[in-house]
């Protein structure tokens, strides 16, 4: 393996620990989800700052490092809110506003074109809040048990900033749609113009 591969390997070592993360879940082995988590989460800074510092940058890496994120924050959530630990209400939104996103950037790469998104300030903030939740919530089930008030404000906290960063792509999407068919017609547009303005200038020919 080259080092350059590195970061990729560590972003399907923290694929492969999903499944084990859920099951600990369902076995109520809360203390060993949260030694688990944490894992993946320094792993996740692991191989984003390999990535950065020495250039190992690749294609499949931005596939690769987001969807394992994304596999450990859903994954916990859905378990976590079937098991009664998380409110039904929060799973859903969460996995609602992934939608969403997914459904938006395929809807603007058939419709549009390809694309580059790159995370808001709120979308940033909206992962930090997640994945606060559910080391809050392992925290207090595996080790120590925090007040229901604070699980619940922070609960609220995540669904605002999830309805936020979801509300943020949507006018995202559209910002950028919009723009991409006023310049496309704009360029039909000119096109048009052109060939018009190049017939009316060509001289007939003499008998």
């Amino acid at each position: 393996m080259r080092r350059q591969d590195i970061p990729n390997a560590i972003s399907i070592l923290r694929i492969a620990l999903v499944p084990m993360l859920v099951l600990l879940l369902v076995q109520a082995r809360f203390t060993e989800a949260l030694l688990l988590f944490a894992i993946a989460g320094v792993s996740d800074a692991l191989d984003g700052f390999l990535a950065k510092h020495y250039g190992w940058v690749s294609r499949l890496g931005s596939i690769l490092d987001p969807l394992a994120d994304k596999l450990l924050l859903v994954s916990s959530y859905v378990t976590l809110g079937l098991l009664g630990f998380l409110p039904l209400w929060l799973v859903v939104a969460v996995i609602a506003r992934d939608i969403i996103i997914v459904l938006g950037g395929w809807a603007f790469h058939r419709v549009i074109g390809p694309y580059e998104m790159h995370p808001t300030y709120i979308s940033k903030a909206n992962t930090f809040t997640q994945i606060l939740m559910i080391f809050m919530a392992l925290l207090s089930l595996g080790w120590w048990p925090l007040e229901a008030k604070i699980i619940e404000y922070t609960a609220y906290i995540v669904g605002i900033t999830t309805v936020l960063s979801g509300l943020d792509y949507v006018l995202i999407w559209g910002q950028r749609a919009f723009r991409a068919r006023r310049q496309k017609a704009q360029g039909r547009h000119f096109g048009h113009e052109t060939v018009k303005n190049n017939s009316s200038t060509e001289q007939p020919k003499k008998p």
